[in-house]
């Protein structure tokens, strides 16, 4: 959303720029700085040509990455899911290799109690419990099969022999264990019960080299999952950087440095009441086409560029100073007063006289107009600037008066 956001941005500034052209071009009077306007929209239109590549391929990336995202979360999740059925299942083992191991424990011991004339049928009723319960998951154990054939199939030849030996101590009974092979029956009884115990427990290691595969593949798949993330950071990150320069690029007057006049009309167009605490300045320079005539337009250029350098060096930068068309500068001075800003600009008068004093200087020589909100009146930053402009229009022409 962030990326779509920036591209839908630096759509909007490229097609803001050339809205310029429309109305910033009929005004651009000095046909040398019309090429300097142009080189800048050139530049434009090349930078905006790279830019529409640059996004075409940059959402390709975020599609790719958005596909493989959703694929690492899915692989994850099922990851996490399988990891916890063999966690349960590891538990279930762990208990039935516990049972498993007191059935060979506790059939040693009833075949003692047999041979010493101590018949116990609890104990035998309580392994044909634990062996029921570990082949059919039956009685009070809560025991879980275990799905290993190895396992099942030492776990059957168990059972199947524990019938055999639970018929040879009904002969021990009745005849005396001399008289029978329960001793060597119970041997082998041992043995498989044992072979029983160490398959469930190979079964357990299974499952806990699958829990540990697993959580290195969960590890893994969360590294990329952070490493997209951060490309992604990194990719919003160039958008808007991206989106800053063409921004600032849209904004700024190719020749002089300055606020052009894209900049000076979003000032204006702000519909919010001027304080009484601020002035607006027009200013016009009074001799660019003679200076375009008898000197050449590079001596133009390098005029705009000496007066726009003169606005900035005196004016405090915390004011706004921007080109408005081809000759024409505005400014606007907040948090002032009509005498500060009359010595503002005896201060541009005495800055322009040194400038003027240089053999070197194309002499500077300009109209101004400034205007400050009436007390009782409510002006918006563009009324206060078309007052100002009749002013600078009046001082314009009364400058001409004076050299006539």
């Amino acid at each position: 959303e962030m990326t779509s956001s920036l591209v839908g941005s630096e759509m909007c500034i490229r097609d803001r720029v050339w809205n310029i052209v429309n109305t910033y071009d009929s005004e651009v009077r000095n046909i040398s700085d019309r090429l300097s306007f142009e080189k800048m929209l050139l530049w434009v239109n090349t930078r905006g040509m790279v830019m529409n590549k640059e996004i075409r391929s940059d959402k390709r990336i975020k599609n790719i990455i958005g596909i493989i995202q959703s694929c690492l979360i899915l692989i994850l999740i099922f990851l996490i899911v399988f990891m916890i059925i063999q966690i349960n299942r590891l538990q279930g083992t762990a208990r039935v290799i516990n049972y498993a191991g007191l059935v060979r424990g506790a059939t040693q011991r009833e075949v003692k109690l047999e041979i010493t004339g101590n018949q116990k049928d609890e104990l035998i009723k309580y392994l044909d419990n634990i062996l029921s319960g570990l082949r059919y998951q039956e009685g009070q154990y809560d025991l879980v099969k275990i799905h290993d054939k190895e396992y099942q199939d030492k776990l059957r030849i168990q059972s199947e022999y524990w019938e055999k030996l639970k018929t040879e101590i009904g002969e021990v009974r009745s005849k005396g264990y001399q008289n029978t092979d329960i001793v060597n029956m119970s041997e082998i009884y041992f043995e498989m019960a044992d072979e029983t115990v160490f398959a469930a427990e190979n079964y357990s290691e299974k499952i806990a080299i699958k829990i540990r595969t697993i959580e290195f593949l969960s590890a893994l798949d969360m590294f990329c999952l952070v490493i997209l993330i951060i490309m992604q950071t990194l990719t919003a990150m160039k958008m808007a950087m991206n989106n800053k320069l063409l921004e600032q690029k849209a904004y700024t007057d190719a020749h002089t440095g300055l606020p052009n006049k894209d900049a000076c009309e979003l000032l204006l167009n702000t519909p919010e009441k001027v304080k009484e605490s601020t002035a607006c300045m027009m200013f016009d320079l009074n001799n660019l086409k003679i200076v375009n005539d008898t000197m050449g337009h590079s001596a133009g250029d390098r005029l705009i560029m000496d007066f726009a350098q003169l606005l900035r060096s005196v004016i405090p930068e915390k004011n706004f100073v921007g080109r408005y068309g081809g000759d024409e500068f505005m400014a606007v001075i907040y948090h002032t007063s009509k005498t500060e800003v009359e010595e503002l600009l005896k201060s541009l008068y005495r800055e322009k006289d040194r400038l003027n004093s240089n053999e070197n200087q194309i002499q500077i020589d300009y109209a101004c107009g400034w205007a400050f909100p009436d007390e009782d009146g409510a002006y918006t930053m563009q009324m206060l600037l078309d007052k100002a402009d009749v002013y600078m229009y009046e001082n314009k022409q009364l400058c001409k008066k004076r050299k006539i």
